[in-house]
Order: structure tokens, then C-alpha cells, then sequence
């Protein structure tokens, strides 16, 4: 009738993988670290120092190293610089209430209100 099975079935479970495997906790932390390292970049460009600072230091906290400082301004509308600060502090605080951070939830919270009143601001002078 049928031939007997004679190897493993590609569907089993490996013994042990070829591969290191991150936990939840692990890649929460990555991911967060890149939205923050993203938004310190925005916040060096605006020159807003204390605000930096403080996101450098969540970073190194996450990542064990500091962060790489962003030196060259590139002249971006400043608008434009802090909508796209406002969406990746966003991202940053959706991360954070994820992996239950509530300093970087509270900082991100933070720079999001400040970009949008410095967007309304921006938005007022132009008008």
C-alpha cells in the first residue's frame, strides 16, 4: 500500500534553533529606541536642547550606549519639522504604553503637545 515514513516531517518542531529568537519585551525595546532616536534627530535640528537631552537619555537607557547627536541642519521648514516630530512622538508613546513605559510615555506625551502648540503657533504667525 504505502511506503513507510522514513524521515522527519518538515513540520516538526526544530530542538535547537539555528538562530537566536528575541522575546516581545526584546523587540518593544528596539523599536522604541528607533522611534526615539528618529524624534531626538528632529528635536537636535530644532535646537530645542533640554528636550533632546532628556530623549538622549531614554535612548541610551534602551539601546545601553548613547546615541548618535544629529550635528548638520538641513533646512527644513520648521512646520514641517515639527509635524514630523509630532507623529514620531506618537509612534514613540503608542510603543511605550505597549511595553508599559511610562517615563518614555510620559516624555512622548510630552513632545507631542509641545510640537502641536508649536505647530498652532507656527500656523497663527503665518496667518
Amino acid at each position: 500500500m504505502y511506503e513507510p515514513i522514513r524521515t522527519r516531517s518538515v513540520h516538526s518542531m526544530a530542538e535547537s534553533p539555528a538562530y537566536p529568537h528575541r522575546s516581545r519585551e526584546d523587540e518593544l525595546d528596539i523599536q522604541l529606541a528607533g522611534h526615539l532616536s528618529a524624534l531626538l534627530a528632529v528635536t537636535d535640528e530644532l535646537a530645542l536642547a533640554t528636550a533632546a537631552d532628556r530623549i538622549a537619555t531614554e535612548v541610551a537607557r534602551l539601546r545601553g550606549a548613547p546615541p548618535a547627536r544629529h550635528t548638520a541642519l538641513s533646512g527644513t521648514d520648521p512646520a514641517a519639522l515639527h509635524r514630523r516630530a509630532h507623529a514620531l512622538a506618537g509612534r514613540a508613546l503608542v510603543v511605550a504604553a505597549s511595553r508599559a513605559d511610562t517615563t518614555v510615555a510620559i516624555l512622548a506625551a510630552e513632545r507631542m503637545d509641545a510640537h502641536a502648540a508649536s505647530i498652532d503657533e507656527l500656523r497663527l504667525a503665518v496667518a
